[in-house]
């Protein structure tokens, strides 16, 4: 790798990026300063099991070398240790030199054993090199590279670099194939290679053999397996006959859900929990569940027999002041699918009506979810009036603004009960059964309080490495623009313009699909996540489903997006505010907006910035403008999910939520392109792909409240009184500033091609007493806000 390519390319790049790669291979010093340049662009990087001596191909070689590697990131680089990501060397196989046999087992076992002992670091690697030996067979090539997937992801691989074209469902693998495969693979007798050669040439034309059943054969099956089938497939289209017929073999309906209906989703969360299944598949599964268990509800009901045995109670809620519920919804259905007894108290639930509902519904474990950064303090006051009522049931974490560091830092110290935190659905399901084992919950909490106090140690030790300066010290190392220099574009539409009904097909064309994914717990990108290895058919037959629920929004005009925008002059005042006027005689301010400057000690030639550094001071005597705006995918998604819900289908009320933040998403990035092309016009001949748009080549920027560059929640307010949100398009804030409804987006709009994205990072007291004033706020409550940001 060329680095002077690479550094130019990290200083174009939007975004985070990783820097494939960098060794010890010419020694620890150019180590060093190579990573102390990929650190000052925020990048993560791709270490090489490679030093001084040559590659690693042993698993001792590999783990050495990875060992003194991040020994030398961490302590000597002070590199982030979750943006280390190790490549221990996946080697061909099958050579049939015997010094190579044990290449593949080698990486698994390194694999484990950096993810075991190196904390936050990620492993990576190069999968089609396994199989070189083996080219222009495409079905052993195929088979390898899937039967080693599943073992490596498993031994905690987090990613992947393979032929999407060469890759099979581990499961569909001819048994005696992807036994003369593992055997390789992994090692397992001397003679695996000859034995793999032997089976390959009677492969005809290297094509893949592997079987398919007719799709209809199984309706051929005894009725129990057909149940079965459909709740392992998620296919609904014969659950009202395969019932009936299931009802007449058995003494009551209770006998049906607690057999096979029960059965088949056992096989459901076990396929889960080894990652054989993905999670849009056990959301179908619940369906068919749930309607399968309707069908015998009069029964049930009339026979006062309905309840039954559950693994446990599980109550979860999203906290007070927050509106969203995608992930709290996915778990429920995750954790019901298990056999868990599920009370949902749904969003903006308070604290006592949480701990009311514990003590009702005798919880045994107590789930809080959220997404905005304001959630994370109610958390932490729900954990201590939890302790105040000695209370002793487990609490868990989840939530895409939650983390294992805030848990164990803030909620856990709070609480002599256990806490837990959950990063996603997979892990919900393992967590809450060692919870509720007698047999295992001692040692499992043991564990967890011992991790957690390995993180706050931790924590405290790197808080105190971080270096900063004083507010006034930032204020003057701030970004500059020579104004006297730089044309500002005065905008051909100054005011607030409302849309009332956006064409959903319209905004389609917009749609960020990788965050969809990802809601669905498919980690990958749009549209490569369709080449992914291990997610590319759920993917696929997601994007499909997720598609045609659009299509019908489309044809039925179910959806009415609605958007407020505006412009204004503005200028920024005393370094980090900006004061927004009513017109241009600059004398009337409608609003301020308070920004927050960067307070970490800053590498010689790099700025403390504000988002005010972007507008013109007004000392300048240059007359600058701001926009602001605020969009919604439409109120009537609620109603819409309810019906769902009401019919049993929380795959299309889940699918219609996450639908409902992408046209959210995508109205934002639509009308920022008629903010740039028309209302303000400063690009007007701009002509840029939804790609492009994605990758933010546009000129100017849009940051949120809430987000890196201004991470204040309450500086949503100024956007909504500014444009007088609620009568306009009738999107609200909770008291914890969440939007409601919940598909919505605000933010605001800068034009100058000198500004650029960055994330605020922590800051220390003095500007926290600084903000409070400027606000007037107290300390205290600015504390609140900002607890995510602060360095002390």
């Amino acid at each position: 790798s060329k680095w002077s390519v690479i550094e130019v390319g990290l200083k174009k790049l939007q975004g985070k990026g990783i820097v494939n790669s960098i060794s010890l291979k010419e020694g620890e010093e150019r180590f060093k300063e190579l990573a102390r340049k990929i650190a000052s662009y925020g990048a993560a990087l791709v270490v090489m099991a490679f030093d001084e001596e040559g590659q690693a191909s042993t698993f001792e070689r590999k783990i050495e070398i990875a060992k003194r590697a991040y020994s030398i990131l961490v302590s000597d680089v002070g590199f982030p240790r979750e943006d280390i990501i190790f490549d221990p060397n996946i080697l061909a196989i099958g050579t049939g030199i015997e010094e190579h046999n044990d290449y593949a087992n080698a990486f698994l076992k390194a694999t484990r054993w950096i993810k075991e002992n190196l904390p936050e670091a990620r492993v990576s690697g190069g999968v089609s090199n396994l199989s070189f030996s083996f080219r222009g067979n495409a079905t052993i090539r195929e088979a390898m590279h899937t039967v080693f997937l599943y073992h490596a992801v498993h031994a905690g691989l987090d990613m992947g670099i393979v032929n999407a074209g060469q890759l099979g469902v581990y499961e569909d693998i001819e048994p005696t194939l992807r036994e003369l495969v593992e055997d390789l693979v992994l090692n397992r007798r001397p003679d695996a290679t000859e034995r793999l050669i032997e089976y390959a040439a009677s492969v005809q034309g290297g094509t893949s053999k592997t079987s398919r059943q007719n799709k209809e054969e199984w309706r051929q099956k005894p009725v129990l397996e057909r149940l079965s089938y459909s709740l392992v497939h998620g296919i609904v289209d014969f659950i009202k006959e395969d019932v009936s017929e299931a009802r007449a073999q058995f003494n009551s309906p209770l006998e049906v859900i607690e057999g096979p209906l029960m059965a088949g989703m056992n096989v459901v969360g076990n396929l889960f929990g080894e990652g054989k299944m993905f999670l849009p598949q056990v959301v179908k599964s619940a369906r068919v569940m749930k309607k399968a268990v309707a069908l015998l509800v009069p029964e049930l009901e009339a026979e006062k027999r309905l309840k039954q045995e559950s693994a446990g109670r599980i109550l979860l809620a999203t906290v007070k002041g927050d509106v969203h519920d995608i992930g709290k919804n996915i778990v429920s259905v995750v954790l019901s699918c298990n056999g868990f007894e599920i009370h949902d108290l749904g969003v903006m639930v308070p604290c006592d009506k949480i701990l009311a509902a514990a003590k009702e519904h005798k919880a045994d474990i107590v789930g809080l979810s959220g997404l905005i950064a304001p959630s994370l303090d109610e958390m932490i006051f729900v954990a201590n009036e939890m302790e105040k009522q000695k209370l002793s049931l487990p609490l868990i974490i989840g939530g895409a603004t939650t983390s294992k560091r805030h848990t164990a830092v803030k909620i856990a110290p709070c609480y002599s009960g256990p806490v837990v935190y959950v990063p996603d659905a997979s892990h919900a399901v393992p967590v809450i059964k060692q919870l509720l084992n007698p047999r295992e919950n001692g040692s499992f909490v043991s564990s967890i309080s011992a991790d957690y106090e390995r993180v706050r140690v931790d924590y405290a030790a790197r808080s105190g490495e971080r270096r900063f300066c004083t507010l006034k010290e930032a204020r003057e190392n701030r970004y500059t623009i020579d104004w006297q220099n730089f044309k500002v574009f005065t905008p051909k539409q100054v005011g607030v313009s409302v849309i009332k009904d956006c064409s959903v097909e319209l905004l389609s064309e917009f749609i960020d699909w990788t965050p969809f994914f990802i809601a669905w717990e498919l980690k990958g990108s749009y549209p490569s996540i369709f080449d992914s290895p291990r997610y590319a058919k759920q993917a696929q037959k997601l994007y499909e489903d997720g598609k045609a629920l659009l299509k019908w929004i489309c044809d039925n005009e179910l959806l009415h997006p609605k958007a407020v925008v505006g412009i204004f002059p503005a200028n920024t005042v005393n370094f980090d505010d900006i004061e927004v006027y009513k017109d241009e005689s600059r004398k009337e301010v409608l609003t301020t907006f308070h920004t927050l400057r960067q307070q970490a000690l800053k590498a010689e030639g790099k700025t403390n910035q504000a988002l005010a550094d972007f507008i013109a001071p007004k000392e300048s005597g240059i007359g600058d403008y701001i926009g602001a705006f605020v969009v919604s995918a439409g109120s009537e998604i609620e109603e819409l999910c309810a019906g769902f819900e009401k019919d049993l289908d929380d795959y299309c009320s889940i699918m219609l939520k996450a639908l409902g933040d992408r046209i959210a998403e995508a109205f934002a990035e639509y009308l920022h392109s008629l903010v740039r092309t028309n209302f303000w016009g400063y690009a007007p001949t701009e002509l840029l792909t939804n790609a492009e748009m994605i990758r933010e080549e546009y000129t100017g920027i849009r940051p949120a409240p809430g987000y890196p560059a201004c991470p204040d929640h309450t500086e949503k307010r100024n956007i909504f009184d500014l444009l007088s949100v609620e009568s306009n398009i009738g999107v609200t804030l909770t008291e914890n500033f969440a939007m409601s409804p919940a598909s919505s987006v605000c933010g605001l709009y800068f034009s100058s091609p000198k500004s650029f994205y960055f994330g605020l990072g922590k800051i220390a007291k003095d500007q926290v007493e600084d903000y409070a004033r400027r606000k007037e706020m107290s300390v205290a409550e600015i504390e609140k806000w900002l607890a995510a940001n602060l360095s002390y």
